[in-house]
């Protein structure tokens, strides 16, 4: 075992619960546990599985997890008290892009690959399609919205949007509960060899390189205790390098397909992770590192999540949209922690082209949000 790394102070905490949902891209914090990555660093690290989005929200605010592998969108829905409590957030690191997917019914599927459209699939159903998501503001029902507005069709309109905990998806939609679902992997590999739906579009097709999983506690907590934020970033960016070698996926795959992680089939797990997602050449992979522009928290991020909830009518108020993303993304800490490790900074702002050929460069949010045809 490496010794303890004393570039940066000792942490004033040295054994953390970690919160994750059982995904493919909680990855990450599998093998940051199961390499005791956190030696080197001065802390331990327990997993604590979590049946939803929900619980890892609840567990965050009461204490019982320190940190956790959470939805981008979870953490600015929770800073904002959209529709549940309010509490000051923190955004640590970027865990991954990519690596999300939309699934549809045979059914529908077999419509679009004969040549109907989007709309004309869902709409041919003559009644409401139920498709899942897997929390109100979380970054699957900000992908579902976006792509079926892109398609002409009304996200609160024209569907109907239910929340189910990604391990249900799968079942949902083989027991004709759903339509579709979006949610992140392996449940849409598990759907489609069970012969339940298939996967009809990807999430980086929606946003390139989107940032997806992030590293997130309280506030508090990285306030109170900078070191072991620190040596928890630390850790983390040393596991995200470890899965950039193709081998380790692999490896990793198997360890995810285990009871007390994901429970799935290793080869479903895999095939996702291993490649280009899905094995499609319109996705993009799953990133967890790549030399480390994967984890830098940018603000302009942030904000992007904030301009979606405007959008579709969660937010009524009008905060200065650039200070609050500043005061969730810990820039300041993520940097001090990277450049200890010799990663390099990227830059603070990267333009991105959506699938509508709509812009997002962290400019002007009003003006981006005044360009939306279908809003609330």
């Amino acid at each position: 075992m490496n010794p303890p790394d004393t570039t940066l102070s000792t942490p004033e905490r040295t054994h953390l619960r970690l919160g994750f949902v059982a995904l493919s891209d909680a990855a990450p914090l599998a093998v940051a546990a199961l390499r005791e990555l956190g030696a080197r660093h001065g802390i331990t690290l327990e997993l604590c599985r979590q049946p939803s989005w929900a619980a890892v929200r609840d567990k965050l605010l009461s204490g019982e997890l320190d940190a956790a592998h959470a939805l981008y969108g979870l953490v600015y829905g929770v800073q904002l008290g959209i529709g549940g409590p309010q509490a000051d957030m923190a955004v640590l690191m970027v865990l991954n892009r990519n690596g999300q997917a939309i699934t549809l019914s045979r059914a529908l599927a077999d419509a679009i690959e004969d040549g109907a459209s989007i709309k004309q699939a869902l709409q041919a159903l003559g009644r409401q399609p139920v498709i899942a998501q897997t929390f109100p503001t979380g970054t699957h029902a900000m992908w579902l919205y976006y792509w079926l507005a892109a398609h002409g069709l009304h996200p609160l309109r024209d569907v109907r949007s239910v929340v189910i905990p990604p391990p249900r998806m799968a079942d949902a939609l083989a027991a004709g509960e759903l339509d579709g679902f979006c949610a992140g992997e392996p449940w849409h590999a598990v759907a489609e060899a069970h012969g339940a739906g298939r996967t009809v579009a990807y999430t980086s097709e929606i946003w390139p390189d989107h940032p997806e999983k992030v590293l997130a506690c309280r506030r508090d907590f990285a306030a109170l205790y900078p070191n072991t934020a620190r040596a928890l970033v630390r850790t983390m960016l040393d596991a995200c390098a470890w899965l950039d070698a193709p081998a380790h996926r692999t490896e990793i795959a198997e360890a995810l397909a285990s009871a007390q992680l994901l429970d799935a089939p290793r080869g479903l797990i895999e095939a996702r992770l291993s490649v280009a997602h899905g094995g499609d050449a319109h996705a993009l992979p799953v990133r967890f590192f790549d030399g480390g522009a994967v984890n830098y928290p940018r603000i302009s991020d942030g904000q992007w999540f904030i301009t979606q909830y405007r959008r579709w009518g969660m937010l009524d108020s009008a905060p200065d949209d650039a200070a609050l993303a500043a005061a969730v993304n810990q820039t300041a800490l993520y940097r001090e922690a990277a450049q200890a490790a010799g990663i390099a900074i990227p830059g603070e702002r990267r333009a991105a082209t959506f699938c509508d050929g709509r812009v997002w460069d962290g400019g002007d949010s009003a003006a981006y949000l005044a360009g939306f045809e279908i809003r609330a």
